[in-house]
């Protein structure tokens, strides 16, 4: 059969890496080990080569399914392990391929036997149609080129040249990219396709230098009502599109995100040159994506709205005290003496008045009485008070805010969303009072005593703030949702349902039993015998002590050798001086990790070329000198260049798996393992300034009064960083301890997780334990912490002070099922832990399944703090994880000097971009420090008297060999690998 070579989506690199067959021990053992039967079958050859030919052919078409004349050269440990199990000579092997007649008959043979067939056109339309399938799901070529083979194999077929296999995921691609486009393109309006066409061609009606879409795409400033009306005037001007009916929902989730991926990242001109179809569609998916956006900006705006709100009421009682303070002090004083003369009255019998004249004029007092009622303020000290000359800026944009947004409803909420619609027709007819019937029951009794005035009427200013704030903390508690946003939806929807859970629970990858029998028997013992070990040996305990009913843990002593410094700088001084261009470039070669920048359009990975300009851009973002300087100090590249690679070839998933490709490699190596086993690591927050206007921006007290934005950073033992996400600098670490633990891209096996004191929250205890983490952050304020029992404190006199809470096991049993379904659909990637977590601990008046959860939390944070105070060892863990984290930010901010270490991107992916692409430089300074490392060790032990007890006292974060400025060039010619490691700096 004879079929036309199509499309190819493979490099000859790539194609050699696929069709070459696996030689470790693994594979070896798995896909080369013969049985009695094989045995049999090779033995009927009479002469010896002929045997191990017939063999090898035998192994090659099992894995990995290509005949043995495809592939050029096998690899010697195959040769040798099959030559051993059949007694022959593997030398003879070179004889074997002399007769191309003997190597087809023992094709046909080997097919007879074992039920091979041969790639045929009917084969070529059965691997067509499974493809075709899989690419309505998933556009990446590389995985369907994968799903191919493994499919042909499945089926026992001789797999056909790999560009045949390329043609068929290229076509098979192509076919349901036609019909997901035809089905999206067919299904608008002959006027909708007018609009969306004028979104690439129109200029905008706010800037005439942009077109539509570049308008619609611009990044939010400053939370600001200003900046709220111009997010809601794109939105409406999406809604005016009427996307809504275009058939979108029956594509597949993954496929709408790879094709909102695309939509972003193209420019007007670009949509331009596609077909109809293609852009049209890419086009609606975008602007759908962007509406769910921009509603999620528009009430996040509002939050922060609030939020400023309030600060001002803070700030502006602030200003009261210090402007007031000489007068609150002279009537302090006032007080004072006409206490003691009302004392001395009372105890001498004398006349009142007579005795407070001598201290004070009657008119005086009068006006110091009449003054003093000026300076009061409210009995609870609250600010409310000061917030109603507030409530215009607020109408500034909460007008369009109710008009623009669609609430919905828990039952439980439906009386605010009455109070909402209240306002609503209020702002709609100009009416100012509020209807006296209006409900007020969701309003809590901080705001309800402002709300009414002396003759009951109730106060529109305060209602109104009123009922904006609760909106603001229900609908972050995911009580009420936001129509149209993908942020702001109702509670459940982002959990596995019930039905769905009940499918899943005999398969669900948690790590604690279904029953709560089970689970609370378990915990119970494990609790009781922690309680009973400390009861009875606290007082052999070093360093802690329970003096007063207050628990104290000492600081620990230095564990690090002297000479340990010392022997660190001895092997840094071998390493060789070296470019960081350089050390990227020689990285790349060793580890491949440059092949993961794969184009989001075509998914080809980069060729030389575009390898070098990866680089470029990689140190431009990473060490934040920007593309423009970047293309300034680097010979032969533009910034047009880098700034292409940038937006298509290092978007998030590229970077995730660039990331991961240095951090596997890393954890292979063999120096690594003398710091750990890359079981454990550690999270550690680095807060960055920001230069502009942002949304995210914010200011932080603790870190001065600028305002930023916060890179969460992920370290593992074995120094090496496996994620990382941009939050809020205000959020807590707590709640984004998870997602990294959950969802990094590498082979590390966490199983054990350090933070510092930000890091922990009862309900983050729970639910590492929910998902068979070991949670350990070092706890700041350890006295103030509160343990827990089960049964009762009395039971342990000892530590009684200490117990000073008693776990709700009920309120567990009856929400133990739910808790279950929220960390299962936190495991399987339906939300994300951040997400829920923020909404768990947003509300104050949290629901049942949050208390509950809290509760099993308070359970191991119980656990964990009796073994921190039981196990030195521990302490000591947790300190050397939590050191690995600030080396790690030591080096980052060495890397990132760039614009003084600020940050200039509006946009939290930009952001993200930018800690990645630092994280990226960061993980291949510490691959190819511990190669050369390595290649230093194996020298100092030939020269004898070597401490290896000392290496696990440093680490591969060094950079004073490494020359971070000057001019960048780029040196792809010079060829390193493994075996060529430049050399070491001796005598």
């Amino acid at each position: 059969m004879r079929i036309v070579r199509g499309r190819e989506l493979l490099t000859e690199e790539q194609r050699i890496g696929i069709i070459q067959p696996p030689e470790d021990d693994w594979a070896l053992g798995t896909y080369y080990t013969f049985s009695n039967m094989d045995m049999e079958v090779i033995e009927k050859r009479r002469k010896e080569e002929n045997r191990l030919g017939f063999a090898v052919q035998l192994a090659l078409l099992r894995y990995p399914g290509w005949p043995y004349n495809f592939i050029e050269n096998v690899p010697s440990p195959i040769v040798n392990y099959i030559a051993r199990q059949i007694g022959a000579d593997p030398a003879l092997m070179k004889y074997y391929p002399q007769r191309e007649n003997t190597i087809w008959d023992h094709l046909k043979e080997i097919r007879r036997e074992y039920g091979y067939i041969s790639f045929t056109l009917k084969e070529y339309r059965l691997a067509f149609k499974h493809i075709y399938k899989l690419a309505l799901e998933e556009g990446d070529a590389v995985p369907l080129l994968h799903e191919c083979i493994d499919f042909l194999r499945s089926k026992q077929v001789i797999l056909p040249a790999i560009t045949t296999i390329e043609r068929i995921v290229w076509e098979a691609r192509e076919m349901a990219e036609r019909k997901i486009f035809n089905t999206i393109s067919k299904s608008l309006t002959s006027e909708q396709k007018e609009k969306l066409e004028s979104v690439i061609s129109t200029q905008s009606p706010s800037d005439t230098r942009r077109t539509i879409l570049g308008w619609l795409k611009e990044a939010p400033g400053h939370p600001s009502p200003e900046t709220f009306l111009k997010v809601i005037e794109r939105l409406e001007y999406i809604r005016s599109l009427g996307l809504e009916t275009a058939e979108t929902k029956y594509v597949h989730p993954n496929r709408l995100l790879q094709f909102t991926r695309m939509g972003s990242r193209y420019e007007p001109y670009e949509f331009r040159k596609f077909k109809e179809n293609k852009r049209l569609s890419l086009l609606t998916i975008y602007l759908k994506n962007l509406a769910q956006e921009l509603t999620d900006r528009a009430f996040e705006i509002h939050d922060r709205q609030m939020l400023r709100l309030m600060a001002k009421g803070r700030k502006a009682q602030d200003e009261i005290q210090k402007q007031n303070g000489k007068k609150l002090n002279e009537k302090v004083i006032h007080f004072a003496d006409i206490g003691k003369a009302l004392i001395k009255a009372k105890e001498e019998s004398l006349d009142v008045f007579e005795v407070l004249n001598s201290v004070i004029e009657w008119n005086s007092f009068v006006s110091s009485v009449e003054e003093a009622q000026t300076l009061v303020r409210p009995a609870d000290y609250d600010y409310l008070d000061l917030l109603k000359k507030r409530f215009y800026s607020l109408r500034k944009y909460t007008p369009t805010l109710l008009k623009t947004l669609e609430f919905k409803s828990t039952k439980s909420s439906e009386t605010l969303l009455q109070a909402v619609e209240v306002i609503r027709e209020m702002n709609e007819s100009g009416k100012r009072k509020v209807p006296s019937e209006s409900p007020t029951d969701f309003i809590s009794r901080r705001w309800k005593k402002h709300i009414y005035e002396e003759d009951g009427a109730i106060n529109r200013h305060y209602y109104e703030m009123a009922v904006l704030m609760e909106l603001r903390e229900h609908v972050r508690a995911g009580d009420i949702s936001v129509v149209g946003s993908r942020k702001y939806r109702d509670f459940e929807e982002y959990l596995f349902s019930e039905k769905e859970w009940s499918d899943a629970k005999e398969s669900t990858r948690l790590a604690v039993s279904l029953s709560f029998e089970d689970f609370i028997e378990e915990r119970v013992e494990t609790l009781e015998e922690r309680l009973s070990w400390l009861s009875k040996n606290w007082n052999k305990l070093d360093s802690v002590s329970f003096e007063k009913g207050r628990l104290s843990v000492s600081r620990l002593d230095k564990d690090v050798p002297k000479e340990a410094k010392q022997f660190s700088e001895s092997l840094y001084k071998m390493l060789p001086r070296i470019k960081l261009t350089d050390l990227l470039m020689d990285v790349a070669q060793i580890t491949g990790f440059h092949h993961q920048f794969t184009h989001a359009s075509n998914n080809r990975k980069p060729d030389e070329g575009e390898t070098i300009t990866i680089m470029a851009a990689l140190l431009g973002m990473g060490m934040n000198i920007g593309l423009s300087k970047m293309a300034d100090a680097t010979p032969g590249l533009s910034y047009k260049q880098l700034a292409n690679v940038s937006q298509w070839r290092m978007h998030e998933d590229a970077m995730s798996k660039a990331q991961a490709t240095l951090v596997n490699f890393h954890h292979k190596l063999d120096l690594a393992y003398h710091w750990g086993d890359g079981t454990t690591s550690s999270s550690d927050g680095m807060r960055m300034k920001l230069g502009v206007s942002s949304l995210h921006a914010d200011s932080n007290p603790h870190y001065g009064s600028g305002k930023g934005t916060t890179i969460y950073r992920f370290t593992s033992d074995q120094f090496s960083s496996y994620y990382t996400k941009v939050i809020h600098t205000n959020s807590r670490d707590a709640i984004h301890v998870l997602d990294g633990l959950l969802h990094h891209d590498t082979d590390l096996n966490i199983e054990e997780h350090f933070t510092d004191t930000a890091g922990y929250t009862d309900q983050i205890f729970g639910l590492t334990h929910l998902l068979g983490f070991k949670f350990a952050p070092r706890i700041r304020d350890l006295s103030d912490s509160k343990l827990f029992t089960i049964g009762k404190a009395s039971d342990y006199p000892k530590l009684e002070p200490l117990l000073r809470g008693q776990i709700n096991t009920k309120l567990i049993k009856d929400n133990y099922d739910d808790v279950l379904r929220l960390a299962h659909s936190i495991r399987e990637g339906a939300v994300s832990a951040s997400l829920i977590m923020e909404k768990l601990g947003s509300y104050a008046r949290q629901n049942s399944l949050a208390t509950a959860l809290r509760e099993i939390g308070r359970i191991e944070k119980t656990i964990f703090i009796l073994n921190y105070i039981s196990s030195e060892s521990l302490r000591r863990k947790i300190q050397r994880g939590l050191n690995k984290g600030e080396f790690m930010n030591a080096l980052a901010r060495a890397l990132f000097f760039g614009k003084q270490g600020e940050l200039r991107e509006r946009t939290v992916q930009n952001q993200l971009q930018r800690a990645t692409a630092l994280n990226i430089i960061i993980n291949a300074v510490s691959v190819w420090n511990t190669l050369h490392l390595t290649k230093a060790v194996e020298y100092q032990k030939r020269l004898g008297n070597f401490n290896e007890d000392l290496l696990q006292h440093m680490s591969p974060l060094g950079w004073e060999h490494i020359n971070l400025l000057g001019e960048y060039r780029f040196n792809s010619e010079q060829a390193i690998s493994l075996d060529s490691l430049r050399p070491l700096v001796l005598g």
